[in-house]
């Protein structure tokens, strides 16, 4: 005697060899488990690929802003209207403010005998920026001028592996640098 089963409005019947052998190509839910086992690496994956980009962005856009406050120590401007670090940070800050937090702008201006005796080593030590030895000396005319900016950038992914920071607080060091030699104007 056969037994059935109404499911739906239809009938089916209730054969015990036929429900387990289809136990094995039933597909309910298969896309949801296969989600379930991919979710986390293509999250971290997503997010990584989000934060290489901004942080790719916040890098081009600092180095653009370091390299026209250069130009206007190059090109004398700065010596003649009499500028300071705190001017030329005001600078790089107002082509950056959008994207960064001024307040943590690092300015080192020297000059320098020659260009083979540019030092552009990082100076971080022990995971921390060190900025004691930090000036502002624009030169005159004819000098030899390294302007070099740092920053801070925080970093937020930190998933599988992937991590951006090079210092010991979480964040990635961005350093942009302009080596040149001043125009030679009269004052």
């Amino acid at each position: 005697m056969a037994r059935f089963l109404f499911r739906f409005g239809k009938r089916t019947e209730l054969n015990p060899r036929k429900q387990r052998s289809g136990f094995g190509r039933n597909q309910n839910g298969a896309t949801a488990v296969e989600f379930g086992l991919i979710a986390l690496p293509f999250t971290a994956l997503l997010f990584a690929i989000l934060e290489t980009a901004l942080l790719f962005l916040a890098s081009q856009t600092f180095e653009t802003a370091v390299a026209d406050a250069a130009r206007v120590i190059r090109t004398g401007q700065a010596q003649k209207q009499s500028y300071n670090a705190a001017s030329i940070k005001t600078l790089i800050c107002d082509r950056i403010s959008s994207m960064f937090n001024c307040s943590n702008l690092q300015l080192d201006v020297r000059t320098s005998a020659t260009f083979d005796s540019i030092n552009l080593d990082d100076p971080v030590e022990d995971g921390e920026l060190k900025t004691d030895g930090f000036t502002y000396a624009a030169g005159k005319g004819g000098d030899i001028v390294v302007v070099r900016a740092f920053y801070e950038w925080p970093t937020f992914v930190h998933l599988l592996g992937m991590d951006y920071s090079n210092l010991g607080n979480g964040k990635h060091l961005l350093a942009a640098t302009s080596a040149f030699k001043n125009e030679p104007f009269p004052w």
